[in-house]
């Protein structure tokens, strides 16, 4: 097996399985069906939401456990409960909270500040946001901390250009934000996946391989280690591609990254058969063992 067929294999276990899929897809229509029909008296189970975070960008990977999505309120809402004395937001979030508790009563469903979690017994929890459409193509929604206020968020030009550049890169960029969320997790690395996003984004615009095939893969890798480390320590954010948002570093990751680094720069030199076997072993000590034997 030579290394495109491991990085296929890789792949193939990163990515996320089509059961969950489904599980996903039937929690999101019944969710999205109990808000429009107690928001809209619409029977759809699928408009006015979106699937946002993580999951709605395609990057997240196999063992994920949370679910960001949006539902977008009717804009008639908006000046109800803006117009409260004190916290219409949390309100808001209330009156939410109560529509998605009739379709999953036993589900520990709770205001969380701006969003509405709903935690499933198989570990999978649903963050689900309101918000309303601003005529700029944003949102706003509702925070209920401090005693109340409203912001504004861009996710949909968000999944628009990692969609976007994921095209050009021969889909590389996508399987780069996967991989490198097995490599977190397996290394505990203080990342959120909104910040491998950006980083993989921005790495691989200017990486000279971005469309080749998995044989390209474990440069790939190596390259973008490589591009971690090499980020300054002190920076606190990075810019989010599409809408300019903040993304707040939550640690130092670029020692781990230069070791790592270092391992990959080993198993890229570890060409043909004779060596496959080290080879494998070597990404497996980067990626844990998701990556194939």
């Amino acid at each position: 097996m030579g290394v495109a067929e491991e990085f296929t294999q890789f792949k193939d276990r990163y990515n996320i399985g089509t059961d969950l899929i489904s599980s996903i897809s039937y929690r999101y229509k019944r969710i999205t069906g109990q808000l429009n029909w107690d928001f809209r008296t619409s029977s759809s189970d699928t408009a006015n939401s979106l699937y946002v975070g993580s999951y709605g960008r395609d990057t997240a990977a196999r063992g994920f456990s949370d679910l960001d999505m949006a539902y977008v309120l009717p804009s008639n809402l908006y000046p109800q409960y803006n117009s409260y004395t004190s916290n219409g937001q949390s309100a808001l979030l209330q009156a939410v909270k109560t529509s998605i508790r009739k379709t999953y009563p036993t589900s520990d469903s709770y205001g969380d500040g701006q969003v509405v979690v709903v935690n499933f017994t198989d570990g999978l929890t649903f963050e689900v946001l309101p918000v309303f459409n601003n005529p700029d193509g944003t949102w706003t929604y509702p925070n209920a901390n401090g005693g109340g206020s409203w912001k504004t968020c861009n996710p949909r030009s968000e999944i628009e250009a990692i969609g976007n550049r994921n095209l050009i890169t021969n889909r590389n960029l996508k399987h780069l934000c996967r991989m490198m969320r097995v490599w977190r997790d397996h290394n505990n690395a203080p990342m959120s996946g909104a910040l491998i996003d950006a980083l993989a984004y921005y790495f691989i615009g200017d990486w000279p391989h971005r469309d080749k095939s998995f044989l390209y893969h474990d440069w790939m890798a190596k390259d973008f280690l490589l591009y971690l480390a090499e980020r300054e320590t002190n920076q606190t954010y990075w810019r989010m591609p599409g809408s300019g948002s903040t993304v707040w570093s939550k640690g130092t990751f670029q020692h781990k990254a230069r070791a790592d680094y270092n391992n990959a720069v080993e198993a890229c030199g570890l060409t043909g058969d004779e060596n496959a076997t080290a080879r494998r072993a070597k990404w497996r000590y980067i990626f844990g063992p998701t990556f194939p034997i």
